[in-house]
């Protein structure tokens, strides 16, 4: 396994840990360590309405558990399209999530945004492979 191939491992199963964290945490109705005041405030996204999937009560880092789980899977496999769609795809997912933290509710969340960023790096780490196999 070459050395991004490695790190997007990694990051999947970063991303998994901390999806499964705030999963846990949205059940048992706590809110993570993090300013609840002003621009960068967990509990204003956390508690929001786009913090479940529309009419659930399901989290939406319980989508993240089973991205990153499906993520890890398709890098350990080396189904290089399969993970170039699917980071795309979670590279769309998490746009809308900034957006909506942003624009919507006008708070950021830290926590969000470190699984945000591991997406964002899957996708980069993608697009790298694809690039460098097109050559």
């Amino acid at each position: 396994m070459d050395r991004l191939r490695l790190v997007a491992v990694v990051a999947g199963l970063a991303g998994l840990a901390l999806s499964v964290y705030l999963t846990v945490l949205h059940y048992q109705g706590v809110v993570p360590a993090c300013p609840t005041t002003g621009p960068i405030n967990c509990d204003a996204v956390l508690s929001s309405r786009y913090a479940v999937v529309a009419a659930t009560s399901v989290p939406t880092s319980a989508l993240g558990i089973v991205w990153f789980a499906v993520s890890a899977a398709l890098w350990i496999a080396g189904w290089r399209r399969a993970t170039y769609a699917w980071s795309a795809i979670g590279l769309a997912s998490v746009t809308v999530l900034v957006f909506t933290e942003i624009v919507v509710l006008g708070a950021v969340c830290v926590w969000c945004t470190a699984v945000h960023i591991l997406v964002l790096a899957q996708f980069l780490i993608a697009v790298t492979i694809w690039d460098r196999e097109r050559r």
